[in-house]
Order: structure tokens, then C-alpha cells, then sequence
């Protein structure tokens, strides 16, 4: 076994935490696939910025892009960067690749975030899976592909899965469902499913500088 699979928790999240530390910003232009089991939304070409520590934006020119505010609240930056006891959670394969499960507690209690568990390819030294759960959104997962990207530490495809019990559009906004009505009421779409957010990134611009006004 390598030496790095032999490195305790906290060694690990270091080297995690300096890999994330080389990218600012950056602006991607990404395709965008919503699977909400009662809904049909069409899929969409969008621009997402992000800003550590947590800023994240993502713009969608021709229309609304439904993306819950749980998947992308918790950046992989500030999650590694924050206060928390780091326990080792055994081994697993993500992806068909050898993972090392690092359990995160936070040192907040009271705080949103309950646990986070990150699946680390020790190879590459790269996230593949992580597990959220929160006091209000439940348990939420990302799952991170690797390819053209890879040299800047950055993802070709996230996919987000979520539970939609407590999802809500977007005011005044309405779409069909998979049986042909319409939406009338935002407390009809609240049910106990579960969901998933596809983007596949086509290019990343990183470090140019991206101004807080972008995210308000």
C-alpha cells in the first residue's frame, strides 16, 4: 500500500486543502441537466462562477436553471477549510477506482452542516464522492469526474443528487409535469423523491478576477 493510504485523516485533508487553495475563481461554460421526478425541465447551456471561499453563481441566459440552493452552498473549499475533527471512514471504490473515506466532524455543533464524508482517490490525491448531510436538506451527494481537466485539480461532470421533499421553484416560475399538467401550487412539488443535477463542464477560465458583484 502507498504511504499516502497510510497517512492519517488529517494528513490527508492537508494535502486535500493545499490542491483547492490554487484556484481563486474561476468562470466555466458548462451543459446542465435537471432530473426532478415530477418535472420536466429542458436542458440548458449555463455560466457558473465561483469565488472562494463559497461563492457560487450559476446564470443561465435562456431562462431558469433549477438548481437547489443545498447542492452548491457548500463549496468544496470552505467544507475543507472549516473547523472539523477528521476520522477515518475504512475504504471503498468509487468509480471503479480505490477510494480512502475521511469522515468530517464540524467543530460547530449548532452549525448547519452535521456531517461530511469525502471518497479521496489517494493516487491522484482527488475528491470523488462527497456525502453532505445538513440539519434542514437532509443528506446530499456529489459525485466528481476527472479528464481534460484534470491538471488544474478541476472536474469534467459533477452530478448532484438531492431529496426534493423540501424543493421549491422559484417564484412565479411554472413547468410542466411528467404527466402533462401544470404546476399550480409550489407545496404540490414537495415530495419525498429524489433528484439529480448534471454539468459537464466544456471550459474553465481560472484566476482572472471575478467581482463580488457577479454572485449578488
Amino acid at each position: 500500500m502507498e504511504n499516502i493510504c497510510a497517512q492519517d485523516p488529517t494528513a490527508l485533508m492537508k494535502i486535500i486543502q493545499t490542491k483547492l487553495k490554487k484556484i481563486n475563481d474561476y468562470e466555466a461554460s458548462a451543459s446542465l441537466k435537471t432530473q426532478i421526478p415530477f418535472l420536466r425541465v429542458p436542458d440548458a447551456i449555463v455560466n457558473i462562477y465561483y469565488k472562494k471561499p463559497d461563492k457560487i453563481k450559476i446564470k443561465n441566459k435562456n431562462g431558469i436553471s433549477l438548481v437547489p440552493k443545498e447542492t452548491v452552498s457548500i463549496s468544496m473549499y470552505s467544507l475543507v477549510n472549516s473547523s472539523y475533527q477528521a476520522l477515518d471512514g475504512g475504504s471503498d471504490k468509487i468509480q471503479g477506482i480505490p477510494v480512502r473515506i475521511i469522515k468530517l466532524l464540524p467543530a460547530d455543533e449548532n452549525g448547519e452542516l452535521v456531517l461530511a464524508t469525502l471518497y479521496i482517490d489517494t493516487r491522484r490525491m482527488l475528491v470523488l464522492k462527497v456525502k453532505t448531510t445538513t440539519r434542514e436538506n437532509g443528506t446530499n451527494e456529489v459525485e466528481l469526474y476527472y479528464g481534460k481537466f484534470i491538471d488544474s485539480g478541476l472536474p469534467d461532470k459533477i452530478i448532484f443528487s438531492f431529496n426534493t421533499q423540501d424543493f421549491k421553484l422559484p417564484k412565479g416560475v411554472t413547468f410542466d409535469y411528467d404527466d402533462g399538467s401544470v404546476k399550480k401550487k409550489e407545496s404540490e412539488i414537495s415530495q419525498n423523491q429524489r433528484g439529480k443535477i448534471e454539468i459537464t463542464y466544456l471550459s474553465y477560465s481560472l484566476n482572472k478576477g471575478i467581482p463580488d458583484s457577479i454572485f449578488k
